[in-house]
């Protein structure tokens, strides 16, 4: 049996593991906004206006058990998610059709949404991929998302495919009065009461959220208009990024773990068990590809991917 979901070789592995994913988190959640029926469904069968971070940290631990976790835990996970979608349902207020969670094309739209702002901001932010490793790491994603309830060949495997695919989905994204709201939001959450406690930290959120917000592609900048993009901001938005992933970077490992919840940081001690046990080295933290003795393989030409989407 394999020690876990994704391999240690694998590009998810590089990409997951970047600190950088806390803002690409964010990104995808704006991006998932521009799309207004799944921006509905949000909207009236989520917590997310209430508890914003309770939402960010489900999405960590799902990347994190579909990825470094067992087999085992990554399909309980998907059940336990496929059964939530299955039981809920909402209505597009400007048609009056009634939707599903688990409608294939919105699935599709969130699956997309998200790999896309992971790869296109963990690269922005300094992580050597090639073009090679860009392709392998949607690939290697269609299988995630079956956990959701698709199949491999419902998603793009490919950046050529998700380009495809962005382009016929772009006419039907636009900012509704809902995602708006949702990405003001985003910039300048409210402070949970069972988090009061952090609530002095409440501003140090807001340059996370507008790294994420200058993330965006510049079609979906313009048409939320909710931060002023002066000449030079897209420059300054990259060196900002990469500031911030040195200094993730640069904490340790049980400082950083704060960040996530109780069960995440459980799931992780048991896969890095898991990798010991299977012969990884794993005494610098998490293997990035790397056996006992083993060589880190060059990295290649580095990947163009701002344009995606």
């Amino acid at each position: 049996m394999r020690p876990t979901v994704a391999s240690p070789e694998s590009v998810t592995w590089r990409v997951h593991l970047d600190r950088a994913m806390w803002v690409a988190g964010v990104r995808a959640l704006m991006l998932q906004a521009l799309h207004p029926v799944a921006m509905q469904g949000v909207w009236q069968r989520s917590d997310f206006m209430r508890d914003p971070l309770q939402r960010l940290l489900r999405i960590a631990h799902f990347i994190a058990v579909t990825t470094y976790g067992s087999p085992e835990e990554a399909e309980e996970l998907g059940e336990r998610v496929r059964t939530v979608h299955r039981s809920m349902s909402f209505t597009d207020p400007a048609t009056g059709e009634a939707y599903r969670l688990d409608q294939p094309d919105l699935l599709v739209w969130v699956h997309c949404a998200e790999v896309v702002s992971y790869l296109e901001v963990v690269v922005r932010a300094g992580l050597p991929l090639s073009a090679a490793d860009a392709d392998r790491y949607l690939a290697e994603q269609a299988h995630t998302a079956t956990y959701v309830g698709l199949r491999p060949d419902d998603v793009p495997r490919s950046v050529a495919e998700m380009r495809r695919y962005l382009a016929e989905v772009r006419p039907t994204l636009r900012v509704t009065p809902e995602a708006t709201q949702a990405v003001r939001f985003l910039l300048w959450p409210a402070v949970p009461e069972r988090l009061r406690r952090l609530a002095p930290l409440r501003p140090a959120w807001f340059p996370i959220a507008a790294l994420a917000y200058h993330c965006l592609p510049g079609w979906a900048r313009q048409q939320y208009a909710v931060l002023p993009e002066a000449p030079g901001t897209q420059a300054a938005t990259t060196q900002a990024l990469r500031a911030f992933r040195r200094t993730l970077n640069a904490s340790p490992r049980h400082l950083y773990n704060r960040l996530f919840d109780e069960e995440t940081v459980r799931s992780a001690e048991a896969a890095r068990e898991r990798l010991a046990a299977a012969g990884y080295d794993i005494r610098g933290g998490f293997p990035r590809g790397r056996r006992v003795g083993d060589r880190t393989p060059d990295p290649g030409r580095p990947a163009r991917l701002d344009s995606v989407a």
